[in-house]
């Protein structure tokens, strides 16, 4: 069975001129600017009947056409098909006449002879409006209706969270279109999980490939993403091709996006902006038909500001831009996420899987998790490995969450950003007495009421704990 083809854009881009010529022309000229859904059209009279029966990107209409002039065409378009952009074209300079057409309702106006490039840019503009009327059209009603068209997409995806799923509306808003999309996250959310909900949604039958792009070097980015030609540098037996090659018709998903060089960025800036690449040791740039979706646990936002990362990238990367809250910020989840874990782990490990004490949630919600669901994921999994029989054991949990790693949920390992201290004080300084009995009475409330749960948070032993609460009491 042969490979589906995608084309780009997903409704066609309808040509009309009455001169063969001119129309194999422009035809040429958009196929190699990366456009290659185009039917061509040279009889006027038939272009109404056309859109009806085919659902239209854009229309580029020349007005000197025999039998239904253009801009009488123009005024029966916007009349019956108003979504649809028309893009005028015309040999004759006339400002009247241009004029008259813009206000009929014309996206542009070109005059003959046309720039490759400037027919190629208008149509890209036309497009992007499109797919953006589309993606606020979907926004709206997914934010009116709030109910997902396509829940199954999520599958992988355990949370009853409501900022995920927003996230998730978002997601459906914005799937169909192919500018790229920057999701960040700490470690551990599940970016890559969103990054395939995106193309399951996205209608992009091919594959979907991920490359964690940190650490690689100028030469082996380029040569990962564009691949190399035979004998382009040595060792190079055999052509090589580039993963933006093997998606193509697909999405490519860029882990790291943050840890790339300023050159390596460079790069990915151009392919975006241009959308063809030059493979190593090639001379003849080709054409890309993939879907950027790039990934990264670093602030992107800062390092731009500190140099480290191109401004016109992190600008182009951000037209969709997701940001997945960390575990800590999920509390409902964490329920649902520990019964999903134990059964994956006992179904895994071919074991029952075992009822967990009723303490360990108060357990896991005073940590902060640095490692976000996937932290989670291991802990259970070392936790069900370890288990014999009966009530599962709270010792790897409690070994896994070190005194040191049992900070607050909302100021875990964060110090105050202007003294730089995990603790701000008031203006008078309190005794040692007070401090103790203000930290055991925010452990205790943290770990609703647990002693051992609240002595993990305060490093001492549950003995300790309990002496001296028994002095407190005195």
């Amino acid at each position: 069975m042969g490979k589906k083809e995608t084309l780009y854009p997903p409704l066609p881009v309808i040509i009309v001129d009455d001169e063969p010529q001119v129309l194999n022309s422009y035809d040429m000229a958009l196929r190699y600017g990366g456009v290659d859904n185009i039917i061509t059209c040279q009889d006027s009279r038939k272009v109404l009947s056309l859109l009806a029966e085919q659902e239209s990107e854009v229309l580029v209409l020349d007005l000197l056409m025999p039998h239904l002039h253009g801009e009488k065409l123009l005024g029966y378009v916007r009349r019956d098909f108003p979504h649809i952009p028309v893009i005028v074209v015309t040999g004759v300079d006339d400002a009247e006449t241009a004029v008259r057409c813009m206000r009929t309702g014309a996206f542009d106006y070109l005059i003959k002879p046309i720039d490759n490039a400037r027919l190629v840019t208008t149509v890209g503009r036309a497009i992007a409006f499109q797919e953006l009327t589309r993606e606020n059209r979907s926004l709206k009603q997914n934010l009116l209706h709030k109910e997902l068209k396509h829940p199954e997409a999520f599958s992988e995806i355990i949370t009853r969270d409501e900022a995920m799923r927003s996230i998730f509306l978002y997601v459906e808003a914005i799937a169909t279109t192919l500018k790229p999309v920057l999701i960040t996250g700490e470690t551990g959310v599940g970016k890559e999980l969103i990054a395939r909900a995106i193309h399951r949604l996205s209608n992009r039958p091919e594959p979907f490939l991920a490359a964690n792009v940190a650490g690689l070097d100028d030469n082996l980015f380029s040569d990962t993403l564009f691949g190399h030609s035979k004998g382009a540098f040595s060792g190079a037996d055999q052509p090589r091709k580039g993963l933006v090659e093997k998606a193509s018709g697909g999405t490519l998903s860029l882990d790291e996006i943050g840890d790339l060089s300023l050159i390596s960025q460079m790069k990915l800036l151009r392919f975006l902006q241009e959308n063809d690449y030059l493979p190593l040791g090639e001379d003849d740039p080709r054409q890309g038909n993939v879907r950027i979706i790039a990934t990264t646990n670093r602030n992107i936002y800062a390092l731009q500001e500190s140099g480290k990362f191109r401004k016109d990238l992190y600008y182009r990367l951000r037209t969709h831009q997701i940001l997945i809250p960390p575990l800590r910020d999920r509390g409902a989840d964490l329920p649902i996420l520990l019964n999903h874990f134990l059964e994956k782990a006992a179904s895994a490990l071919d074991k029952k899987k075992p009822t967990p004490p009723p303490e360990l949630l108060d357990l896991l919600a005073t940590y902060h998790f640095p490692g976000n669901v996937r932290e989670l994921g291991g802990m259970v999994f070392d936790a069900v490995s370890q288990h014999g029989s009966g009530m599962l054991g709270m010792d790897v949990f409690k070994t896994h969450i070190a005194p040191s790693g049992l900070q607050s949920q909302e100021n875990a390992g964060v110090p105050d950003s202007k003294t730089g201290l995990a603790v701000l004080f008031s203006d008078r300084l309190p005794s040692i007495k007070e401090v103790t009995q203000l930290l055991i009475n925010e452990a205790l409330r943290r770990s609703k009421g647990n002693i051992s749960i609240a002595a993990g948070l305060l490093g001492i032993s549950h003995q300790a704990l309990r002496k001296r609460l028994k002095r407190g009491k005195q």
